[in-house]
């Protein structure tokens, strides 16, 4: 306990702004690679680090550079692009000096104070993401035209996502002449995904790169700063361990506790040093927050109020917008912020704008306003933000919500949403219109509107199946249940809702959305078209072709009335695809006259979607070298766009094209990966496990196999996507055949091959007919069989598909097989392998000449069988088809032939040791790390990693990671050094 003694002098600690110090090697650093330009630097570090200290130490210093400054504010839904038009409206020069290309009047939404000095707006674009590149553009020649050497963005955590890409988009333009970023932000509040942590990770050549950590000072450091604080005289030892240990060296903690202790008197000069009183009764406040809220508490009721209300405001303001805020006159109010800002509360700028010297600061003191009266504070505060011009409309949005003014907040929300939508930021707009819809009591028209504009913005998202899309689609279905809307606003919230829903995998109720929606979609001929090619795709729905074909006919005659070439473009397209799912022959005339490129960048992205789209049906068709050209072309246009979605799309195509094609190398990494890249959209997922029991099948991992095939069966079903349950069925009744269970692969095909029969689309029975073929023969019924083969010959008749016709071939093969004609049974296996090769798809080839061996075994030609057979074991066993030539060699064996010893021919085989991909693995694990972390450091997919894991373990015979580890090391598998 240290009490006063008369050898105090009775000095008062007079509180000074702290010296910068602490920072000279970080100062350093930075003003050195920003004096090698364009440079990128990042300043990281926790709340009250001090990365706003060390920028304005920069800014301050004499060098001749030109910055523009700005502060992302902690809104709760923040202004698209906002710290960046703040930035440019603190400038000096003025933009009709300034020599500005046509391009510039796409910043008009931006910045309409500006309207008349800009050039004239430029046309509108549908695609957002066009529209976005084309004002990330503007806004750079702005920054060039103005001569800006750095760009300062704080706080960038709380920056909206289009402002992150509008800074990558800088950085990937950054010249010799290119302006340099600096941007600080708190590491422990940057998501995983978020943007910002792309900065960095592909520079352009010439790009000087700085990351700046700031840590908590050290102990002399936490000295000097409070020293500095106090006259900059010495401190006690004994104070300086205290605040040193209390605070964490956290500088904004030091600051704020030296304040507070000032105020109350608890410092005094003894001895040539500052020391405290009470070291033991005065505990100092855990958080800023304590001590903030009781520094505020000693000002005077007038500054109390300013301060709730420049809490309540968040941002730097005015005078006039604080004193409107608290209620306050504009002279009580100066004299108010005066006193603040005595008290080194608040902080201004040279353009008389206030806030709060630290976040946290400005949160203690909102966080102590009763709930009664923030209401009223945020009440007065979009009171106030509306005498700005242009308006804030996003702050005026979260200023009215919170105030429960909801025609305020409705009128804003949408004007927030409108100017997110321009630049390209749906799900700010999504986010607007969803929190309007769930939270307001709007009248039904006005709730009607924002619904159709909610669902129109949730198609433009980019991102995936995820939480907001979820919420949107609750969202509109709940607005379809409100009482008193017309049919056409209806129509028009059904219409967005069914394309959404396509996009989630719930195919039948999208079907139901669509067709409730076209019947009232007159006064728009183009969204009812759309709709009408939606209802045409046949994938889903009780449906006959016939009824699918009619919506398509439909939809044609309304494209010839639409006078948009682009909107004409996407139109035929879409009807093009729809065409070669229902097995129409005319669907190739249409794609025949599909551009291969688009003068825009959104009718690029259209036309790679539809080339994608006649990818797709090309391979149902069995039209291989179609689908490799229009995938071709698909992947060239998404790469030029950077569309990393599409790309997956044609990634998992590519990825069937060369399964049917015999190009299985790499084909398990492949689907692993896409799997990984796509779990959150079903259908995609469920094509990438697909492809992964394929290869389980071939392989003979029969209990993968089975699950993975359930899985895409189950899923297909339950999602609605008819045509992706024939194929899994198929298969599933094939591993069945195998146990001689006929009766367990006649129930899994019956409900697919209804389907076919109800739709009359037997371009989709290629795998299906067959199996069912063989399950009826196993189970003795060749009359149905037989009836399935002439009805499958009968849906086929007219089209030119090459595989279902090769599928047809095997069917008329194991007719005569099971009739015991084997001599026409063999021409017959015969025809259907030439079939296959002519696709060519190998491995139904080579199946049937197994088949075909068989055969002539029966006959008695039994050395030219067992030949072709030993032919098909070889080809088989290379191709990666290892339980198929398992099953051919025990054929073999059976028929008294030798089964030929092949080697690999890839890969050689390692027996029961570690191959050296498991060695990576199983020593990465040693050294204790998870299977995220080997599969980043190994750049390897989850799913390959836990193979291989697996396989070790097997090989090791153990069976978990700790006894892999053991025996690993026991077992001497590294090398002493490793």
């Amino acid at each position: 306990m240290l009490d006063p003694s008369p050898e105090d002098d009775g000095t008062s600690p007079t509180v000074s702004t702290p010296h910068f110090v602490g920072r000279d090697r970080e100062m350093a650093a930075l003003r050195g690679a920003l004096a090698r330009p364009p440079a990128i630097v990042l300043v990281e570090g926790e709340a009250g680090i001090g990365k706003s200290r060390l920028l304005r130490e920069w800014l301050a210093a004499p060098d001749q550079h030109t910055a523009l400054v700005s502060v992302c504010p902690p809104l709760r839904e923040s202004l698209t692009l906002g710290p960046i038009v703040d930035a440019f409206h603190g400038i000096e020069r003025r933009v009709p000096r300034l020599r500005l290309t046509e391009l510039a009047g796409a910043l008009r939404p931006l910045f309409p104070e500006w309207s008349e000095n800009l050039p004239p707006a430029l046309p509108p674009l549908d695609d957002a993401k066009a529209a976005r590149h084309r004002l990330f553009r503007a806004l750079d020649e702005l920054l060039r035209a103005l001569r800006v050497d750095v760009l300062v963005l704080e706080d960038a955590h709380w920056a909206d996502d289009v402002t992150c890409e509008f800074l990558l988009f800088v950085i990937s333009r950054q010249q010799s002449d290119g302006p340099s970023l600096v941007i600080s932000y708190r590491p422990e509040e940057v998501d995983d995904r978020s943007l910002l942590l792309r900065l960095t990770s592909r520079l352009p050549a010439g790009v000087t790169q700085l990351r700046i950590a700031l840590a908590p000072m050290r102990f002399d450091d936490t000295a000097a700063l409070v020293s500095s604080m106090l006259d900059g005289k010495p401190i006690s030892q004994e104070f300086t361990t205290f605040m040193h240990d209390r605070t964490g060296g956290v500088p904004l903690a030091v600051e704020e506790s030296v304040r507070l202790m000032c105020d109350r008197a608890d410092l005094v000069f003894r001895d040539g040093q500052w020391v405290r009183l009470k070291l033991r009764e005065l505990q100092v406040p855990p958080t800023v927050r304590d001590s903030t809220r009781e520094r505020v508490s000693r000002l005077s009721p007038t500054a109390q109020q300013a301060l709730r209300a420049a809490a309540t405001l968040a941002e730097r303001s005015s005078v006039a917008t604080i004193a409107m805020t608290a209620d306050l006159s504009p002279a009580a109010c100066r004299g108010a912020i005066a006193e603040a800002a005595g008290a080194g509360v608040l902080d201004g700028d040279d353009r008389g704008r206030w806030r709060f010297r630290h976040v946290l600061a400005a949160t203690a003191v909102y966080e102590a306003i009763p709930l009664t009266d923030r209401r009223h504070f945020h009440l007065l505060a979009g009171r106030a933000l509306e005498h700005l011009h242009p308006p804030p409309v996003a702050r005026l949005a979260h200023h009215f919500r919170e105030a429960g003014e909801t025609p305020s907040w409705a009128r804003y929300a949408e004007q927030g949403a409108e100017l997110a939508m321009a630049s390209g930021d749906h799900t700010k707009a999504v986010d607007l219109l969803v929190d309007l819809l769930s939270w307001a009591v709007l009248p039904p028209v006005d709730r009607a509107r924002v619904a159709r504009i909610a669902g129109v913005a949730a198609l433009g998202r980019r991102e995936p199946v995820d939480e907001v899309y979820h919420r949107v689609v609750r969202t509109l279905r709940s607005v379809l249940d409100t009482p008193g809307l017309s049919a056409r606003q209806q129509a028009e919230i059904r219409n967005p809702l069914g394309r959404l829903l396509i996009t989630g995998g719930e195919a039948q109720a999208a079907l139901s959305e669509l067709e409730q929606a076209v019947a009232n979609l007159d006064h728009d001929p183009v969204e009812a078209a759309r709709a009408m090619t939606y209802l045409g795709w046949a994938y889903a729905g009780p449906w006959p072709a016939a009824t699918h074909r009619r919506w398509l006919d439909r939809a044609a005659a309304l494209t010839a009335r639409i006078d948009s070439p682009t909107q004409r473009l996407n139109l035929a397209g879409n009807r093009a695809a729809a065409l070669l799912m229902l097995g129409e022959e005319e669907a190739w005339d249409v794609v025949a006259d599909l551009p291969a490129d688009g003068t825009t960048a959104a009718e690029r992205l259209d036309v790679a979607r539809i080339h994608v789209n006649v990818g797709t049906g090309a391979l149902i068709w069995g039209r291989y070298a179609d689908a490799e050209q229009h995938l071709a072309v698909a992947m060239r246009l998404a790469e030029a766009e950077q569309a990393s979605r599409l790309q997956h799309n044609i990634r998992l195509e590519q990825a069937n094209l060369a399964w049917n094609t015999g190009r299985w190398d790499g084909l398990a990494e492949t689907s692993a990966a896409l799997a990984d890249a796509d779990r959150d959209r079903p259908a995609h997922y469920l094509g990438s496990i697909r492809l992964a029991a394929r290869l389980a099948a071939a392989a003979g991992r029969r209990r993968a196999a089975e699950e993975q095939f359930r899985l895409v069966l189950q899923e297909s079903a339950r999602l609605g996507a008819a045509d992706d349950t024939m194929e899994a069925a198929a298969a599933l009744a094939r591993l069945w055949l195998t146990d001689g269970n006929s009766r367990r692969a006649l129930r899994i095909t019956d409900e697919p091959m209804d389907t076919v029969r109800r739709k009359g689309i037997w371009v989709w029975a290629t795998d299906l007919v067959p199996a069912r073929i063989e399950a009826l023969l196993a189970a003795g019924d060749l009359t149905a069989a037989t009836r399935l083969v002439d009805q499958f010959a009968r849906g086929l008749r007219g089209r030119t598909a090459p595989a279902p016709r090769a599928g047809l071939a095997v069917c008329r093969a194991l007719l005569l097989a099971a009739a015991g004609d084997h001599s026409r049974a063999a021409t017959a296996y015969d025809r259907a392998a030439r079939a296959w090769s002519a696709l060519p798809r190998p491995y139904e080839a080579m199946r049937a000449r197994e088949r075909q061996a068989e055969a002539l075994i029966a006959q008695g030609r039994i050395e030219q069988g067992r030949e072709l057979l030993a032919a098909q074991y070889e080809q088989l066993f290379r191709l990666g088809a290892r339980g198929d030539a398992d099953r051919v060699a025990q054929r073999l064996r059976e028929h008294g032939a030798e089964v030929p010893r092949l080697w690999r021919g890839g890969r050689r085989g390692y027996g029961d040791q570690l191959s050296p991909r498991e060695l990576d693995v199983v020593q990465l694990v040693v050294a204790g790390r998870t299977n995220r972390e080997i599969s980043r450091i190994l750049t390897k997919s989850p799913a390959t990693v836990d193979q291989q894991l697996r396989a070790a373990m097997r090989k090791l015979k153990v069976n978990s990671r700790t006894a892999l580890a053991v025996k690993a090391v026991e077992a001497g598998v590294f090398a002493e050094e490793d």
